[in-house]
């Protein structure tokens, strides 16, 4: 179960508490003359129109206008106030985005976004990155002229000429701080743009819509029944498991106290699959609840606009987590690991914090979409050529974890268009639901090979013996150039959606609730949820 992502999305649903303030670009005080405000002014309202996805602007004209001639023209009178100029906003972050590789495979790019529904501007990401390219010759054009200028005024020259060389000198560093800021600009309008491009897509995925996917697997049949259905409410409700109505009251709609054997069955769930997820050699964690903003983002979703289903700290750069997979994807930030550390693999258990704004009808009914739940998520770090390796150990640990509940399910290969931006590919497991009489997911399992990581910033430096152009020179060992790590994330129990399965199959015609084998041990020994004594 993921959450609902940030860029053309699926699976991560978030929640929106208060929205984060916009780090808006403002106008620098670095500006000291009316020409340079009504050429950032120029350059603001230049981006601006470029960006719209509607607009015939194009970028020649924009370079055009920030070249040498454009920046010694004179002043514009605008009666825009330059304290509110605000036309874009301003990355707090860059992703380490290959643009050599969007160039090189724009028609394999192009083909990607459309089967994945993605309203990513490929088109104006190559625009912005060549003119972002011209831009940079200009820059290195304007600092070598600088450089002669310089090196002319280290010799014996007349006065007249010394006075000549200066103010060429003053016109070229003013010049060259225009375009420096103008380049700034580009690069950061280029990576608001480019982080926009979803993952690129495993070719054995189906193309099209959720209907598209795939069953991968069966495992079991429905149970048959010879007395009247009934849904996890009603069970809860009967057994005093759950109390919905207090909860409401004190936090709202969708939310929940668990009762009675409902908190030992949670605790039995959580305690049972950690042992057997450490079994397989996962690490295991608890995580902060609340992180960064620019965390959030990093992994692929997306924590601001009215849709957003990210709970937001108000005053802060904070959120509540909607998954286990943002906080452990942040532990490695910025950082070069071992080669021989690899693969990390971590389990962690966490709460998570979720809007589901949208949803209604029977499916949201109980536990099954609420706003805060308890998960235990498998997370792992590895070398790229072992990560679809990985992927099918995910699944089928997660395959192994439902058969031992006796829980009749089916695994998905999901459909492009059901993909969230960092998925390259992802399954899904849909359990049987007597209550609803009908699949609901219950897990998912996630390959995002590098598009986490180049946003996260985690490499690895393989242990392929030396740098052949380092050997030559004869430096140190093992300076291989560091590679991105590929990044996976599989949830192994999401507790609510774990017991409206548990509860409605194992139901009994007396009304009681058999506890399933493995769980007992974990539960005090209790086998039989039963009515309670009044």
């Amino acid at each position: 179960m993921g959450l609902q992502c940030c860029f053309g999305g699926t699976t991560i649903q978030t929640l929106k508490l208060a929205s984060i303030p916009y780090r808006n670009c403002s106008t620098s005080s670095s500006l000291r003359s009316s020409a340079a405000i009504s050429r950032r002014l120029t350059l603001f309202k230049t981006l601006s129109t470029s960006l719209s996805r509607n607009s015939a602007h194009r970028f020649p004209f924009l370079i055009r206008a920030l070249s040498s001639a454009a920046a010694s023209a004179q002043p514009v009178v605008d009666s825009t106030p330059t304290a509110s100029v605000d036309y874009f906003v301003k990355p707090q972050w860059k992703a380490a985005i290959d643009f050599k590789s969007i160039l090189e495979n724009k028609s394999a790019l192009a083909e990607n976004l459309k089967n994945r529904n993605s309203n990513a501007n490929l088109e104006l990401v190559i625009e912005l990155y060549e003119n972002l390219l011209q831009l940079q010759k200009e820059v290195e054009d304007l600092r070598y002229e600088r450089n002669i200028v310089a090196n002319k005024m280290k010799g014996k020259v007349e006065p007249t000429e010394r006075q000549r060389l200066i103010e060429e000198g003053k016109n070229l560093k003013e010049k060259l701080l225009i375009l420096e800021e103008d380049l700034v600009k580009l690069t950061d309008a280029l990576q608001k743009e480019a982080q926009c491009i979803p993952n690129m897509t495993h070719p054995d995925v189906p193309i099209g819509g959720e209907d598209s996917s795939i069953i991968r697997k069966t495992v079991g049949t429905p149970r048959e029944f010879t007395f009247p259905i009934k849904d996890h409410v009603q069970l809860g409700k009967e057994l005093d498991l759950f109390d919905f109505d207090a909860a409401a009251e004190v936090s709202g709609s969708k939310f929940y106290y668990l009762k009675n054997e409902a908190v030992l069955l949670e605790m039995g769930l959580i305690n049972w699959t950690l042992s057997e997820v450490m079994k397989k050699g996962f690490v295991p964690l608890t995580t902060p609840e609340i992180a960064r903003s620019l965390v959030v983002e990093k992994c692929g979703f997306q924590p601001r606009g009215d849709n957003t289903q990210v709970y937001s700290i108000e005053g802060s750069d904070q959120c509540l987590i909607g998954t286990a997979e943002i906080p452990v994807g942040g532990i490695h930030m910025d950082s070069i690991l071992a080669d021989s550390a690899l693969p990390l693999k971590y389990v962690a258990f966490s709460h998570c914090f979720r809007t589901e704004a949208g949803a209604a009808g029977a499916a949201t009914r109980g536990l099954y979409r609420v706003h805060q739940f308890s998960k235990v998520e498998m997370f792992i770090l590895c070398r790229p050529e072992e990560s679809n390796t990985y992927h099918q150990e995910l699944i089928e640990i997660e395959e192994d974890l439902f058969s031992k509940l006796g829980l009749h399910f089916k695994t998905l290969d999901m459909a492009t268009g059901d993909l969230g931006a960092p998925a390259y590919r992802k399954y899904d497991i849909e359990a049987w639901m007597p209550g609803l009489g009908r699949y609901g997911e219950i897990s998912s399992a996630s390959n995002c090979t590098d598009y986490q990581s180049r946003r996260l910033g985690i490499r690895f430096r393989p242990e392929s013996g030396m740098n052949p152009g380092n050997a030559k020179k004869g430096k140190g060992r093992n300076l291989t150039p560091p590679e991105f790590v590929h990044t996976l994330n599989a949830t192994a129990c999401a507790v609510p959606r774990m017991i409206v399965c548990l509860l409605e199959n194992y139901q009994q015609d007396d009304g009681t609730v058999v506890v399933p084998e493995p769980l007992r041990p974990f539960m005090g020994g209790i086998e039989v949820i039963s009515h309670k004594l009044k």
